[in-house]
């Protein structure tokens, strides 16, 4: 039997794809190729935002319009979040929440057995412990992610991932340690670190933290690139940094998720840090990490949120010097505070305040790229295209440039000669 995804939604889905696809293969299934025909397609689900759902839940009709022979599967964070509109998603013949995606072929084979409907969907616990299947490889791709960490324990007004996700867990470093060599055998050069909150890694099990996961991926041969995933500002501790920048193959970028650049707003969002405190973070960051690039997340709208208190995010950004902003607005979920406050705002008004603030970020990125002209950067290049090689350096900048050679998974150095609107441009030296 052939099987094959759709997945939305972050990093970790991703991950978990391909851990959801070597659970199949154990089990005697092939991937579908890219013009094959599947026995069995799987909607790997997300519901960050409301337009995340119905993403999600357009993929699984679509899949059902257009192979209605096969076995469809919804499972991911839909399901989980929102058990009690499943009634509602017929086109599924198995739905998994995400605590129950590790039975991915057992469901297979009884909904084959049976032919009736399954849906597994269990509850989250504050006893459960981290579980995952390892991803090991991940197709079409030079760098690696190893989910680390999953769940959340901080409750931010407008966030439904702590119902998806559970509690926070973190994963055991012998399994780390072991999934780095099989990334290493497999040839990948760099290896991301990601979770649901990240930053919270070990903190549930008491004498570790991110930087033992770091270590073993430094002290493992055939790396030679280390990132984080997204980063809660409020857990990195001064420690945590010196022990970061002593690391060689740490690579100098983070994600720092802001949210808001509006002190008053953050409160709203139950962030558990003010603008002052991210500030003062960047500025360690700066100096510990010569050549360092900051991207994150802003969500534009938030219930109340005044004219005047968008502004304030607008120029928080403008004077942070972000390297790349995602910018949202604000998509109120089910079951969560931020849904029911008073002050809710248009969905039109949450378009303009975007797109001012998208303008504000283009332009700081802009500025962020020109200031690389003229430097020496190492690149691993990931793709080759329409006559361009084009690859990422280490702090997470894109490059493109032209070549004869085939450079897809080498790391070159690379003179930055130009700025284009989303990229940097330059020859390759030596």
């Amino acid at each position: 039997m052939k099987a094959a995804f759709v997945t939305l939604g972050c990093k970790v889905n991703q991950y978990e794809t391909n851990a959801l696809r070597n659970l199949l293969l154990e089990k005697g299934f092939l991937p579908a190729g890219e013009d094959e025909e599947a026995d069995v397609y799987i909607v790997n689900s997300c519901t960050v935002t409301a337009e995340s759902s119905r993403k999600s839940r357009q993929a699984l009709r679509k899949l059902r319009h257009e192979h209605p022979n096969a076995v469809t599967v919804l499972t991911g964070c839909y399901p989980q979040a929102y058990a009690n509109k499943l009634t509602d998603l017929p086109e599924a013949d198995i739905i998994l929440g995400n605590k129950n995606n590790t039975r991915l072929p057992e469901a297979v084979y009884a909904f084959l057995t049976d032919r009736k409907p399954v849906v597994w969907v269990d509850a989250h616990q504050k006893t459960d412990g981290y579980s995952c299947a390892d991803a090991a490889q991940f197709e079409g791709h030079t760098r690696a992610y190893i989910k680390i960490q999953d769940g959340c324990n901080r409750y931010c007004t407008y966030c439904i991932i702590p119902t998806s996700r559970g509690f926070s867990r973190s994963r055991p470093l012998g399994e780390i340690e072991e999934e780095l060599k099989k990334i290493a055998e497999h040839g990948y050069k760099e290896v991301v670190f990601v979770g649901i909150n990240l930053s919270s890694y070990g903190l549930d099990v008491g004498g570790a933290d991110l930087t033992d996961a770091v270590a073993l991926a430094e002290a493992q041969e055939g790396i030679e690139r280390i990132r984080l995933g997204s980063l809660e500002p409020d857990h990195m501790t001064d420690e945590m940094l010196q022990k970061l920048s002593d690391f060689s193959k740490f690579c100098p970028q983070y994600h720092l998720s802001l949210q808001s650049g509006c002190d008053r707003i953050l409160k709203r969002m139950n962030r558990h840090y003010d603008t002052a405190e991210f500030t003062e973070l960047c500025r360690k960051l700066k100096t510990a990490f010569p050549g360092l690039s900051l991207t994150t997340d802003v969500i534009c709208g938030f219930p109340g949120e005044t004219e005047e208190e968008f502004l304030e995010t607008v120029d928080y950004v403008r004077s942070t010097g972000f390297m790349k902003v995602h910018v949202f607005p604000f998509s109120p979920r089910e079951g969560t505070p931020a849904a029911k406050m008073d002050g809710q705002i248009t969905a039109k008004e949450k378009a303009r305040r975007c797109r001012e603030l998208q303008k504000t970020a283009d332009e700081v990125r802009a500025s962020f790229l020109r200031s690389l002209i003229g430097t020496h950067q190492s690149v691993l290049f990931e793709t080759a295209k329409d006559g361009f090689q084009r690859g990422y350096t280490r702090n997470y900048t894109p490059v493109k440039l032209h070549s004869d050679v085939m450079l897809t998974g080498q790391i070159r150095t690379v003179l930055i000669t130009g700025a284009e609107e989303d990229s940097v441009t330059g020859i390759i030296e030596g």
